[in-house]
Order: C-alpha cells, then structure tokens, then sequence
C-alpha cells in the first residue's frame, strides 16, 4: 500500500469521544476548504461505527450546509434514528466551531435476494490505455489559475488513480461539449475487505469530478482556471451491489440541467466487468465570477 493511501485511511478513521461521538481532522484540499467527499466519507464512517456488521450500507443522502475549515476538527454526532429488522437508519452531523456543516442521513440493510436488472454499461476505452494524473496535469499547467493547483492535484491523486476517458474541462476551456463526462478510478493499492470501507473510498472519490459535465456544456475549466465559483449543495447515493474500491471502477456522468446558479450532475459508477455498482446525484452552485 502507497504512503498516501495510507495517509488517506488514517483520515477516515475517526476518533471515538463518546458512544456515538466521533472526531475527525482535515488535510488541505485543491480549493481553500475542507473537500466535501472527505466530509462525506468520514460522515459515513461514523454511521456506519453505530451499525451491526451483517448490515451494508444502501443509501446515503446529504447536504453540505457550510464550507469546512480545514485548520480545525470536525465533531461527527450520530442519530440513532431506526433499528429495524431489515433495516437501520442513522443521522449524522458534522460540526465546526459550534456550528453544523454537512448534515447526512444513511441507510442500511441485511443481505436478501431478490429480483435483478440494471442498466447496461456504456462503452469506455480500457483504463489501462489512459493516460495517469502525472502524465496529464503537465500538458494543462499554463490554465491552471495558480501553479499550486497542479501540485494540490496530483497529491489528491497520490492515494487515487482517476483516469479521464476525454479531455478535463481545464483541457478544452472556451469549447462547448456534450455534458457528459467518464472517468476510471480505482486506490493506488489494495484495501482490507470490509465492505464499509469500500463504500467509504467510492463516497470520497465521488464528489471529485461529478460536477464536471456541467462545465463541459458551457466550455468552462471550473475553479481550477478561476472562469467557475462553485460548491456541492446536497448529494445522493445508492449502493446495488458489492464492489471494490481497489479494483477499477468507471464513473459515468452527465449533466441534465443548470438553471438558478445551480447544476445537476448524476452518474452510474459500473464495475469493470459490467455491473451496476453505484448511482449518484449532485447538486452545486456554480456561478460565473462576476
């Protein structure tokens, strides 16, 4: 295992206080506050800390209330809201500085059969054939805002290997393209096989470039070249089947609608050999700086 994966599983494994208390900390992210899929992750982590061990993660649902400061804890209180017989519910809240900023509710269940369908896997260039964050970052370095913004990247990439199938939206800035975007991710190394924490890595990862196709639509690089301002507002996932984080995942994503200095991202993350692992939906200001 690589000393950034590393570094990132020390950062999801948070600090009991009480019984249903826990404490996390922060590392600096691309933007100057704390990224909200660590947030998330951690928030799950705590939920999932309250839950019996034969019961999987589902469904999660979350708002991101206000920026986190990334120089300061974050206090995650868990709700023990429902032990069903089926399933179990917990609310969480992320607070900094005697103030609530992300608000999540989760949801589990024991392992049943039942009926079987999903969609079909698009097509999508072997993961493999595409190009890593060190080889790609360098050719965008001259629209990058701050050159500290490549470095930051590619450390968020250490722990992460993200392969985009197209060009980013920093690769193709004033060129309107249709509002999708894909991408591969997988951990650089491989992870223990507790299911939560495989849900956890794909919860971190899926708030990393689900906004994009939104950018893609109106030919801008977002808030890495400074043409975009923007945050997640709220976020939605639904867990189908088992996967693995360590093993190659592709993020399918698209962008059905922007109005109101708002954006829409949904997407389907399938693994490689086809199955329908994950679905997501994002909501983000994105803004034009004025």
């Amino acid at each position: 295992m690589s000393q950034a994966l590393q570094s990132l599983l020390d950062l999801l494994d948070l600090e009991r206080i009480e019984q249903d208390i826990f404490r996390g900390r922060s590392r600096s992210a691309v933007v100057p506050r704390v990224f909200g899929g660590q947030v998330a992750a951690q928030a799950l982590v705590a939920a999932g800390r309250t839950v019996p061990e034969d019961r999987l993660a589902h469904s999660l649902h979350a708002y991101f209330l206000r920026a986190g400061d990334p120089g300061a804890p974050i206090v995650y209180s868990v709700d023990r809201i429902r032990d069903g017989r089926s399933f179990t519910t917990r609310r969480v809240v992320a607070v900094q500085h005697g103030q609530p900023i992300f608000h999540l509710s989760a949801s589990f269940q024991t392992y049943e059969e039942g009926m079987e369908h999903q969609a079909e896997m698009p097509p999508a260039p072997d993961p493999e054939t595409l190009p890593t964050a060190a080889e790609l970052l360098p050719r965008y370095a001259d629209v990058f805002s701050d050159p500290v913004v490549a470095e930051r990247l590619l450390e968020a990439r250490e722990s992460v290997d993200l392969r985009y199938v197209d060009a980013p939206p920093y690769g193709t800035v004033g060129e309107v393209r249709e509002p999708r975007s894909q991408v591969w991710f997988r951990t650089n190394g491989k992870l223990a096989d507790d299911p939560l924490l495989h849900v956890v890595l794909a919860t971190y990862v899926s708030d990393m470039t689900l906004l994009d196709s939104i950018l893609l639509a109106h030919g801008r690089g977002g808030w890495v070249t400074g043409d975009v301002v923007g945050a997640s507002l709220d976020h939605a996932m639904w867990f189908h089947r088992p996967f693995r984080a360590d093993e190659w995942l592709l993020y399918d994503q698209e962008s059905p609608s922007a109005s109101g200095g708002r954006g829409l991202g949904q997407a389907r993350i399938y693994t490689q050999d086809g199955r329908l692992a994950i679905s997501v939906i994002q909501e983000g200001v994105v803004r034009i700086p004025r």
